[in-house]
């Protein structure tokens, strides 16, 4: 009898016939009986699109199904040229025939890149069918729009309990924000440019709308990874992605509202909260954070070095190069150093070494 992999134990998941912190369990325990978390110099961001050219062979494949299916229908983005019954019809259409996709490419072949294609064409058709109804409701265009991401959302958070997809969640956290954002317009604020929606100086609520989602997503996120923090399982993977809308939101806020003062005490400022910014993401061992604030450090330095900008820019490029190679090493001497809060327990280990030891 050969030995149970992880796709068995994903199987296994898959079916209902263990949980997913069950399952993380076993796999933890596996590895350690194995001697194999004895010899790993650190964890990952487990993250996946594709497992083989296969897999983008069959994406192009549903792709042009569903542009083919779009064409004969005369679906598009905002619904069909058809009329608002005929528009909601293909889009329940579409939407039966993509649960049906996914339950062999997602459910039986186990495949990743199909998974991630189906989960946006459900979100695509959701929307549709949502754009439809606002019209046969006459609602005007931010109702409609308001209508078209709620339905996706909701849909999709449907989808997601069904298939557990991880990316799904980035396409509900993307929809719920869409939804926010259409229930502020109603009131008749729009942001005048895209800058607005995370200027928390500018009018209107959408720059407080986006960092207060964006933290829910960040504890929803966390969430995700303190359920799994040897990451074996897809809630790690859908933490990954959640980091990846929240983490945006929150530091585009509040770093672009301090550069845009461009006083001194604003930017010493700003340089404090991209540090703050990159300890989190040292402690909770995600990347995102680091990669969103990138780009103010960037325009800090052409701001205020102006002539050795370039120069700060190729020790920046240096530096996250050595601390990509040393992340590792360098969270172990953080988490050490730092003293003992809620949850530290629970995020990622640090110190494998020194707790295969202990146990």
């Amino acid at each position: 009898m050969s030995g149970i992999t992880r796709d068995d134990i994903r199987a296994a998941v898959g079916a209902g016939m263990l949980t997913e912190a069950q399952a993380a369990s076993l796999v933890v325990l596996a590895e350690q009986r194995a001697g194999v978390r004895t010899h790993m110099s650190g964890l990952d961001e487990p993250f996946e699109l594709f497992k083989g050219f296969n897999e983008i062979f069959i994406v192009v494949g549903l792709t042009i199904l569903y542009l083919g299916y779009a064409g004969i229908t005369g679906m598009t983005l905002l619904g069909t040229t058809q009329g608002y019954i005929l528009g909601m019809v293909y889009a329940l259409v579409g939407l039966g025939g993509v649960i049906l996709l996914a339950r062999y490419f997602t459910l039986t072949r186990r495949m990743v890149a199909p998974s991630i294609a189906l989960a946006i064409m459900f979100g695509l058709l959701a929307a549709q069918f949502g754009f439809a109804f606002a019209a046969m409701m006459d609602l005007r265009t931010p109702g409609t729009l308001t209508m078209a991401a709620g339905f996706s959302a909701l849909c999709l958070t449907g989808y997601y309990m069904l298939f557990r997809v991880p990316f799904t969640v980035a396409l509900i956290a993307l929809s719920v924000f869409v939804t926010c954002f259409g229930f502020a317009t109603l009131g008749g604020s729009f942001p005048r440019e895209a800058r607005d929606i995370f200027l928390l100086s500018a009018d209107g609520p959408f720059a407080v709308l986006t960092i207060v989602l964006g933290l829910i997503g960040l504890v929803i996120a966390l969430g995700f990874d303190m359920s799994d923090p040897h990451r074996v399982t897809r809630r790690a993977a859908s933490g990954f992605w959640l980091h990846v809308i929240a983490a945006p939101a929150i530091v585009n806020t509040v770093a672009l509202t301090l550069f845009d003062a461009r006083s001194f005490g604003a930017l010493v400022t700003l340089v404090a909260f991209l540090a703050l910014m990159a300890l989190l993401a040292v402690v909770i061992d995600r990347r995102s954070f680091l990669v969103a604030g990138v780009g103010y450090v960037v325009a800090l330095a052409i701001t205020v070095v102006e002539g050795q900008a370039f120069f700060v820019i190729l020790t920046l490029g240096a530096g996250l190069v050595l601390l990509g190679a040393q992340w590792e090493a360098l969270r172990r001497r953080v988490m050490r150093a730092l003293p003992g809060f809620p949850g530290k327990d629970r995020l990622p280990p640090y110190d494998l070494i020194q707790q295969e030891s202990a146990s």
